[in-house]
């Protein structure tokens, strides 16, 4: 079981967020964003932390890229992972984003050109306390588009998990039904999907071998700190 941060390593954490976070890009670059069929998208990645039951210190990070829109698997990477940062909620980044930039970073020296195009991150994105879940925290670093699919209903900026909620869940009945969630203050922070709660963890790799997250000077090159 992992110790609790003490309140300075939560404040430094707050100050990173913020630092990253005004490197944020919400609005759409690509051109295959802006085409409503998605065409010129080729390679779609997920990422993925998946922990070994009664043990939060083990895990299993994989990052899969599958060709769109055949989804056919392209390449997989998929290794045990020793974990040290305590789960804090509105932190799950400091957990976690270093095994997956680390995965990111495998993936451009081996095989470069199955670079994925957009990455589906396991957690939330704008949807977040402070605007900058794990999805956009991952995607600063690796400056690829990142979507969060969170599993459950963040409730910030005015969304509650009310019986309006439960009603808009039940309205979807087909794959591709959404209804964005949109917040007190105007803002989009994201959408409901009927495919969200099966989004499934990545294949699962044998616990062979247990590897820390990289170097200190990686951790620090990432803009993670110690």
């Amino acid at each position: 079981m992992t110790a609790p941060p003490p309140a300075a390593a939560l404040r430094r954490w707050e100050r990173e967020q913020a630092r990253l976070r005004a490197s944020m890009v919400e609005e759409d670059t690509e051109q295959w964003q802006k085409d409503s069929s998605f065409t010129g998208l080729e390679r779609v990645g997920g990422v993925d932390l998946s922990y070994i039951k009664g043990d939060d210190t083990s895990a299993c990070a994989s990052l899969v890229v599958l060709s769109y829109p055949a989804l056919e698997v392209l390449y997989e990477d998929c290794r045990m992972v020793a974990v040290s940062a305590p789960y804090v909620a509105g932190f799950l980044a400091f957990r976690e984003v270093p095994f997956l930039v680390e995965a990111v970073q495998r993936l451009q020296q081996e095989e470069p050109k199955l670079k994925p195009q957009v990455l589906l991150v396991d957690g939330n994105g704008l949807l977040h306390p402070r605007g900058f879940g794990v999805a956009c925290h991952l995607g600063v670093l690796t400056d690829l588009p990142c979507i969060g699919v969170a599993k459950n209903l963040l409730q910030v900026d005015g969304l509650v998990r009310d019986e309006l909620h439960r009603e808009q869940i039940r309205s979807l009945q087909r794959g591709g039904d959404t209804f964005p969630l949109t917040g007190a203050s105007g803002r989009l922070l994201g959408m409901a999907d009927i495919r969200s709660r099966e989004y499934i963890r990545k294949q699962l790799c044998s616990p062979l071998e247990v590897v820390s997250s990289g170097a200190q000077s990686r951790k620090k090159e990432a803009g993670l700190g110690d």
